[in-house]
């Protein structure tokens, strides 16, 4: 297990931002950067043996500074979007960037994805990590509360990539982090996503009105599109007439789990058959956004990448009905998902 930091990029103001490479001995290689907590590349091999990288990410500082798809971040304070960039706290009102009309989404302009984070490291005879810090100041993207916010990165050797999530606040706020790499497991980004079998642990999904807001509804998956209770690709209904994948332009929902008292556990799959690449999530997180990347443009195309985000529910903070994403001085938030890689 070993861990490597060199310069990647340094701003004018001469601040560094560093790149970190963690490997183990199976071949599984993960780069992170502590701007944004952005995953650059994840390689893993294929049942060749082929090593490649299969998440989608970019060449330089500046496209991540430019980026508007949020390639491999950490997303925070709050994951998915806010209606109307407005909620109510304690009854007073926070009006937030409307950065996806007319919607707030994943934190805003300047995000913990557009943030420098101070990094630490750690290696031990099973895992790699990396730890990365960042303060977000009281009202930064009109979130209330000084946020102290810790993500952990940990490698182990057997080849599971494990996302700790902390944060503590001196006010009452709001919290729902996330990360929202791109996979394609064919390691092949000129390949769409649409012959990948995926498979979700849940039986109902949330659906959206036309701006991708939940209705505040609970909708049985079964005899739906939205049915991945078993393996199934991502090709197969998305271009159904379907009302929710049209408000979507594909897959962009959040699927209410299975188990949500029991913690870590399995909560959803990706296959790739010709690579024989398995990808299984884990996570202790009510929900899940997949998302078959029906916007990407320029280096990467339509549907070249899918999302599996783990967080809690868009727009909680205004449905009562929704889990809580409201945290508490003396309160510690906590979020774990671990993303595993295997050959089947």
């Amino acid at each position: 297990m070993t861990i490597q930091k060199e310069i990647y990029a340094q701003f004018n103001d001469g601040k560094i931002i560093y790149s970190f490479t963690l490997k183990n001995k199976l071949g599984v290689e993960v780069k992170i950067l502590n701007f944004g907590g952005i995953i650059t590349s994840i390689k893993t091999p294929d049942k060749r043996g082929r090593i490649e990288n299969i998440t989608l990410g970019h060449d330089s500082l500046q496209h991540y500074i430019d980026d508007n798809s949020y390639l491999g971040a950490t997303i925070g304070r709050y994951g998915n979007r806010i209606a109307n960039g407005k909620f109510i706290l304690e009854d007073t009102l926070y009006t937030l960037a409307k950065n996806n009309p007319p919607n707030h989404l994943h934190g805003g302009y300047m995000g913990f994805d557009k943030m420098i984070w101070k990094a630490t490291s750690k290696t031990n005879k099973n895992s790699v990590s990396l730890t990365l810090n960042y303060v977000s100041k009281d009202m930064e993207e009109g979130f209330p509360g000084n946020l102290h916010t810790t993500v952990s990165y940990s490698l182990t050797s057997d080849n599971s990539l494990e996302i700790v999530y902390e944060a503590k606040t001196d006010k009452k706020t709001i919290v729902n982090l996330t990360n929202h790499a791109y996979f394609n497991l064919s390691g092949s980004f000129s390949n769409d996503i649409l012959d990948h079998q995926v498979q979700i642990n849940a039986n109902k999904m949330l659906p959206i009105d036309e701006f991708l807001i939940p209705t505040g509804d609970m909708a049985l998956v079964e005899n739906t599109p939205f049915d991945f209770r078993t393996f199934k690709s991502i090709g197969k209904d998305i271009y159904i007439d379907n009302k929710q994948l049209k408000f979507g332009s594909g897959y962009d929902h959040c699927w209410a789990l299975e188990n949500q008292n029991q913690g870590v556990r399995l909560v959803a799959k990706a296959y790739h058959k010709d690579s024989g690449r398995l990808l299984e999530v884990f996570s202790d997180e009510p929900g899940i956004q997949f998302y078959s990347g029906n916007h990407l443009s320029g280096k990467y195309q339509l549907r070249t990448g899918f999302c599996l985000e783990t967080q809690h529910y868009p727009d909680s903070p205004n449905q009562k009905n929704f889990p809580s994403v409201e945290l508490k001085p003396n309160e510690i938030y906590t979020s774990n998902t671990s993303y595993k890689f295997s050959i089947q």
